[in-house]
């Protein structure tokens, strides 16, 4: 009989009866990968339980964790939960402040930091928080205390602790708080989210069955596992006995792939647009004919639609296609790839098209933080897919769209509350239960949910017509040689576009244009640089109403990260940010006479 999954932790206990695997959480060290059994998971987890449970630690106390993605955070995560601790997530890429705020506020008693780096980054703020009492590591740091003491403690008290924690265990109910996880946002302090037991199992459950892979398969996971979107498809992916190998540096992505060879794996459209673009130089390498074909197969993809039925003439081109590029695409990706999920902003349509063709399904999904997190994705055990929206409504989830556009939704999945900020609660769900997204979407063919904008970021030009940035951006954005875009006018006669181009694109076309320049500051005043970038935006204009479109442009000389503050942890545009840092140009653009 199939075990019930009621709380996270359940999850070892399917793993060890009804799929064991020796491959059930897999890293790398030193160049090499290793990897954790179902039973070495299951025993692991319990040891780091007990562990806790002989340092002292009471139902409801909280433990922080700051880490790049290892097999290691599951057994924290699982420990935690089995003792009814709370687990609070931190990014390992915010700002000190960030991280004395959240230390503070979570009160968290003890902080678990990846490695030497974290560590060193961490410790003069935790010697000025009042809260944390002890710091572990995952990795061995030299005068830091290992995690593996946790480990070493549980096991040498287990004879005596567990009766007491299979007790505990039994005692820990869905409704019980299992996490805090704050979300950085764009604006304003990080607000701490809490998620129930219930909110993220009814939530991983659901979403798990939106495919048919399962224990004969093996994913990679490299999105924070601090992030929600990425911890929920973690659950989803252990709960259907896939074998998961973490990937802790993003510039492993790829070496990754081609070793693990994984079914499936999640992402976010920023990463998804480098692997296209990846497919678009590589046929600007070929030359002759065997470019012709290429981008002949490129442009073929076009056609792609989830459950079409092709006509004759066309599959026989696609098979073409297939024979001589689609499937070199798929082994570049570990010639496995049966599903890439996508989730935290819009993913243009041409990728998703591209890489369906090439018969790597993109689901494209939507939700928050708040909302443990799915709200909608595409699903193909279903057969309910179609490019350019998030799909049909998670079951157990129900959603309505206000009058202004905006998407409200009911759910299991919405969470507790924000921590110990109950007038922010009563901002986002309303006296009837609907929480309030703050994004502007529609319904398509009545069953398929379209994010069209962020209701915050909509705003009106000053003669008083609407632009949604967000939309336009994207379609900016589906330019090679434009990495990111901030459309801004508010209250203006129009709009204009802050462009952060795609520099090595750029570089590539200056050399075959035969275009000198000394930096990326000389590079972005070049006339025919300019011009090109003008050229870029004018073919989008063309797509767009007439006061949408954007009239002037201004590039700037940086690439927007994270790490310089213009992007989210999440790569979301940090408005705010990015308008103060460029507030000159912006002045610029609009005392320039008027259009």
């Amino acid at each position: 009989m199939a075990i019930e999954v009621t709380r996270t932790f359940d999850i070892l206990e399917k793993q060890v009866k009804e799929f064991p695997r020796k491959d059930a959480l897999g890293g790398k060290k030193n160049g090499d990968w290793y990897t954790y059994s179902s039973d070495e998971y299951y025993e692991k987890s319990h040891q780091f339980a007990l562990g806790l449970m002989a340092l002292g630690f009471k139902k409801g106390e909280k433990i922080a964790t700051v880490t790049a993605n290892r097999p290691e955070w599951n057994f924290a995560d699982m420990g935690m939960a089995m003792v009814g601790l709370v687990h609070v997530p931190i990014y390992p890429t915010i700002g000190e402040d960030e991280y004395k705020y959240i230390l503070e506020h979570s009160e968290a008693r003890v902080l678990i930091a990846g490695d030497a780096k974290l560590y060193e980054k961490l410790m003069p703020i935790v010697e000025m928080s009042s809260a944390i009492q002890d710091v572990y590591t995952f990795e061995e740091v030299e005068g830091a205390k290992s995690y593996e003491e946790i480990l070493a403690l549980g096991k040498s008290r287990k004879a005596e602790l567990e009766g007491s924690l299979e007790e505990l265990k039994r005692s820990i109910q869905p409704d019980d708080l299992a996490t805090i996880i704050y979300t950085s946002g764009t604006t304003g302090v990080p607000k701490g989210v809490m998620l129930s037991q219930h909110n993220l199992v009814s939530n991983f459950v659901s979403h798990s069955q939106m495919h048919n892979l399962g224990k004969e398969h093996r994913v990679i996971s490299f999105l924070p596992l601090c992030h929600v979107y990425e911890r929920s498809v973690n659950y989803h992916f252990q709960y259907k006995g896939m074998g998961v190998y973490y990937v802790g540096n993003l510039s492993q992505i790829v070496s990754a792939i081609k070793e693990v060879k994984p079914h499936m794996f999640n992402s976010v459209p920023r990463l998804l647009e480098k692997v296209y673009d990846g497919f678009v130089s590589k046929g600007k390498e070929l030359s002759g004919i065997k470019k012709g074909i290429y981008f002949w197969a490129l442009g073929l993809a076009r056609h792609f639609e989830f459950n079409k039925k092709y006509g004759p003439f066309l599959t026989l081109k696609i098979k073409i296609a297939d024979k001589l590029i689609y499937s070199k695409w798929r082994a570049a990706l570990g010639g496995n790839i049966v599903y890439i999920v996508s989730g935290g902003a819009a993913l243009q349509p041409r990728i998703a098209r591209v890489l369906g063709m090439a018969g790597m399904y993109n689901l494209e999904g939507y939700g928050l933080t708040e909302t443990s997190p799915v709200i909608a994705v595409n699903n193909p055990a279903k057969k309910e897919l179609k490019v350019g929206t998030v799909g049909p409504i998670l079951d157990g989830f129900e959603v309505k769209i206000a009058p202004d556009g905006e998407i409200l939704c009911k759910g299991p999945g919405v969470m507790m509350g924000y921590y110990k900020a109950p007038e922010f609660t009563a901002e986002v769900i309303d006296k009837d239960g609907w929480f309030h997204t703050g994004d502007i979407g529609i319904m398509d063919e009545g069953r398929f949910l379209k994010i069209t904008d962020r209701k915050k970021e909509i705003f009106k030009l000053s003669g008083g017509k609407y632009i949604a940035p967000q939309m336009i951006e994207n379609k900016l954005k589906s330019s090679h040689l434009i990495e990111q875009a901030m459309v801004i006018g508010a209250n203006e006669k129009f709009a204009s576009a802050l462009i952060s181009p795609n520099f090595s694109l750029l570089h590539d076309w200056c050399t075959e244009y035969k275009i000198h320049f000394r930096d990326n500051q000389e590079l972005i005043q070049i006339p025919e640089v300019v011009d090109k970038i003008q050229s870029e935006v004018r073919k989008i204009n063309k797509t767009l109403g007439s006061h949408e479109q954007i009239s002037r442009i201004r590039l700037v000389c940086e690439e927007w990260t994270p790490a310089s503050g213009e992007l989210s942890p999440t790569l979301k545009l940090r408005r705010n940010v990015v308008a103060q840092k460029y507030q000159q140009l912006i002045n610029d653009i609009y005392s320039v006479g008027n259009n």
